[in-house]
């Protein structure tokens, strides 16, 4: 398993992106391509090439692969430049057998795209676009010395040389899409899938510690008769005791202990019906007290302030993924306020909403679009604030928060407020959402 930092990333120099069973698989379909194409031409169609030195490259490439099955084992991690170095040698292997068939006249030298598209889909982007380079290069090379295209010894076959320019530069062109747009969009699914699992991870601390109060209640349970049972056979010795003796004190002890260990296990029993139950109802009112409640006093005040213009406060299912949200924007708004977070919420029979403002520098304009993707600093510190020697964090939280409220049926907007430029990120929720629920 990869290394990981504080704040959940894969460290870089310890990422293993392939099993080595994927490269091993990947190289002996490219040999037992390699050999049936080779022997098909010179065998099937009876064209002259250089049988021998080619078919030795093709065995260089099964040795290598016999070699790495039997030193790391089929399920070994590679490291990314390990990943990088064996689709350096399968590239620099292809290149030599199209230089002693052809080069860019050989119709397969389109396959010098196919490293550079494993590389561009599971290794890093430095990675990719050296591997691009050298694919480039190769190309290069190819197009002015090769060895001649196999071809009807009789019937000399030859290409013009813009012909020839037009190939080279199609997969030039082939090989800076590929780097460039595929190295992108595995990058982005990369991100959302990291992202995604840290939700999740999140997500199950909460859950888990959820799960606690019904383990309490169960372990009360159980424990319930054994204690009573003790109880009762202690007041039983009570009575044969003689009054003052060392028996009666310790009896009298057993009986009081027995007593407060029932008094605990009642606690323990009621967890779930107490009012910070974490499945319980509650009024919107209410939950935004509540888990704003940590947030409070840390020399930022948090206001509230409500809209009542359809009677009573909507009643919200208390679930994890609601609470820590929530928290998670409140916490991110008391963070970066100067002094202020004022949290509104508003309801009528079509829709609730919630928006939370504070008074600090507010979002960077530039990416108030892009707010809630995964690893995307939302806002930069308050340069006159006692945080601005701090980084504006990696936005991994405003993402969590984003993913598990719009699991609750909510949409999110950001913004800033003008004339000031005060942060506000509003949440908006059907009403037939949370009366379903």
């Amino acid at each position: 398993m990869a290394m990981i930092h504080a704040d959940g990333l894969p460290l870089p120099s310890t990422w293993r992106p392939l099993r080595l069973q994927t490269l091993v698989l990947i190289r002996w379909l490219a040999v037992g391509g390699q050999a049936i194409g080779l022997l098909f031409v010179a065998f099937g169609l009876g064209f002259p090439l250089p049988l021998f030195e080619c078919l030795a490259l093709v065995a260089v490439s099964a040795g290598v692969n016999l070699w790495l099955v039997l030193h790391f084992g089929a399920a070994y991690r590679p490291s990314s430049q390990f990943a990088a170095g064996q689709i350096v040698f399968d590239l620099c292997q292809l290149g030599c057998l199209l230089a002693l068939t052809g080069g860019l006249h050989n119709p397969f030298s389109l396959l010098l795209l196919a490293p550079v598209s494993v590389s561009a889909t599971t290794l890093s982007a430095r990675a990719t676009f050296a591997i691009a380079f050298l694919a480039v290069v190769l190309a290069s090379i190819l197009s002015v010395w090769h060895l001649p295209l196999p071809w009807v010894p009789d019937e000399p076959i030859t290409f013009n040389r813009i012909y020839v320019i037009g190939i080279w530069v199609s997969i030039v062109c082939g090989v800076v899409f590929i780097s460039a747009y595929t190295t992108r969009v595995a990058h982005d699914a990369r991100q959302i899938a990291d992202a995604l699992a840290a939700t999740e991870l999140a997500l199950s601390h909460k859950e888990q510690l959820s799960a606690l109060d019904g383990l309490a209640a169960a372990a009360a349970h159980e424990l319930g008769t054994p204690l009573s049972t003790i109880a009762l056979a202690a007041k039983e010795m009570r009575a044969d005791a003689p009054p003052g003796s060392d028996l009666a004190s310790d009896v009298e002890l057993i009986i009081a202990q027995a007593a407060r260990c029932r008094a605990i296990l009642a606690k323990l029993r009621n967890l779930g019906n107490e009012a910070d139950d974490p499945f319980a109802a509650v009024p919107l009112t209410d939950l935004l007290s509540e888990v704003a409640r940590p947030h409070e006093g840390h020399g930022k005040a948090i206001l509230f302030y409500s809209e009542r213009s359809a009677g009573e406060p909507p009643v919200f299912a208390r679930s994890v993924g609601l609470l820590y949200g929530l928290g998670n924007l409140i916490e991110n708004a008391a963070d970066f306020a100067r002094q202020t977070v004022r949290i509104d919420s508003a309801w009528d029979k079509d829709s609730i909403s919630v928006s939370i403002t504070d008074d600090g520098p507010g979002f960077a304009p530039e990416l108030i679009a892009r707010l809630g993707e995964p690893y995307l600093t939302s806002r930069p510190r308050d340069p006159q604030g006692p945080d601005a020697s701090n980084p504006g964090g990696l936005g991994l939280g405003v993402f969590i928060a984003k993913t598990l409220l719009e699991r609750t049926g909510a949409r999110l907007a950001f913004q800033n407020i003008a004339p000031e430029g005060h942060a506000q990120v509003r949440i908006v929720w059907p009403r037939q959402a949370i009366e379903a629920v």
